[in-house]
């Protein structure tokens, strides 16, 4: 019986291939100890984003597939998850409490954008992430409903000076809807909006979160270019539809964050197609295809695209996202896809490859 060495171990690692990174673990910097003791192997790999429901069956199969090797015996692999801060636009100083910042926006209204953020966070939260969300859209703010906080509620005040975040379903949430009645509009000009989503921002206690979801308001305005300016974003999501008008206006808001130097990790198809409830036909209500073209324009990726769905409305408006609503439907899965790639996205963006151990016989 032959040796097992570290190039046979790896070898069999690279057959495999992070359906979040894209990429086999060896060669996207996730290797960080290889144990050879005789007939047993021992790995240790780090995932740069969190993982939780993802990582022990993927544990599971890269260590039957090493029991399968010539010379092992038995395999042990184990899978971590670390989240590291990553860098935002350059002289943007860190922001208390959060490693990362992520910005979901869209080009016009009515795409399902605070939808979609809401779901991210809830997503992220259920992979073992500490998240928070920020309702950034300041005149219509809808982030409190979507997590079932009861109209009135007020968040408290420490130190006359922080705002502690309200907390719902395990995610630290912040919105002007907590700060004002809400059948008050918000008659506000741009630099007063401005003003308001930087205190909310800054002056929040947001505590030690992995990510903050930012629930941007449409278009491209004061906010976008505040956020942009102020907040260190390590990466936006463009939320579309396949219409294309909804096209046009995500073009430009991809072309904005490229010009203020913020990655676009991905494009998110909403109502991509409807599916009859009742005799099950699929049709492209809005169009067909539109999110790959957008994607596949600026050579960035199509994270998720999911159906024009009765219960996606509903579950919101319950104050129960579908995520947590039915977690093991169909379209929860999918909000569970796209946080995996986000948070891969980000951690590939900027995470540098640490040096590998290996452990030995002699």
């Amino acid at each position: 019986m032959s040796a097992v060495t570290r190039e046979a171990v790896e070898a069999c690692l690279r057959q495999f291939t992070d359906p979040h990174l894209d990429q086999d673990p060896v060669s996207a910097g996730c290797l960080r100890e290889v144990d050879i003791q005789g007939a047993r192997v021992s790995v240790r790999l780090e995932l740069g984003y969190a993982a939780g429901l993802f990582k022990n069956g993927w544990a599971q199969m890269l260590q039957m597939a090493l029991e399968n090797l010539e010379g092992v015996d038995s395999a042990q692999v184990q899978v971590d998850c670390v989240i590291d801060s990553h860098q935002g636009q350059a002289q943007v100083p860190a922001l208390a409490g959060v490693k990362n910042v992520i910005a979901v926006a869209s080009g016009k209204g009515g795409v399902g954008k605070s939808t979609t953020a809401a779901n991210l966070a809830l997503a992220l939260a259920r992979e073992g992430a500490r998240v928070g969300i920020l309702d950034a859209d300041i005149y219509g703010p809808s982030q409190g409903i979507m997590f079932g906080i009861a109209e009135g509620t007020r968040p408290e005040v420490r130190e006359q000076k922080w705002f502690v975040p309200l907390e719902a379903h395990g995610v630290q949430v912040m919105s002007m809807a907590f700060l004002t009645d809400d059948n008050t509009p918000m008659v506000w000009r741009g630099p007063m909006v401005s003003g308001a989503l930087l205190q909310l921002i800054t002056q929040t206690a947001w505590n030690d979160l992995d990510y903050l979801v930012v629930d941007m308001p449409p278009g491209t305005g004061d906010i976008q270019l505040t956020l942009a300016q102020k907040v260190p974003v390590a990466g936006s999501v463009i939320v579309t539809t396949p219409q294309d008008l909804a096209l046009l206006d995500a073009r430009k808001g991809v072309e904005m964050f490229r010009k203020v130097h913020i990655p676009v990790l991905g494009v998110v198809e909403n109502m991509a197609v409807h599916i009859c409830s009742n005799c099950g036909h699929a049709e492209h209500l809005f169009g067909e295809g539109g999110g790959e073209k957008l994607a596949a324009q600026y050579g960035v990726e199509l994270l998720a695209s999911l159906p024009l769905s009765m219960a996606i409305r509903m579950q919101a408006d319950d104050g129960k996202p579908t995520t947590i609503a039915d977690p093991e439907s169909q379209i929860a899965m999918i909000y569970q896809d796209l946080a995996r790639k986000v948070g891969a996205r980000i951690a590939m963006a900027g995470k540098p490859v640490m040096p590998n151990i290996e452990i030995s016989e002699d």
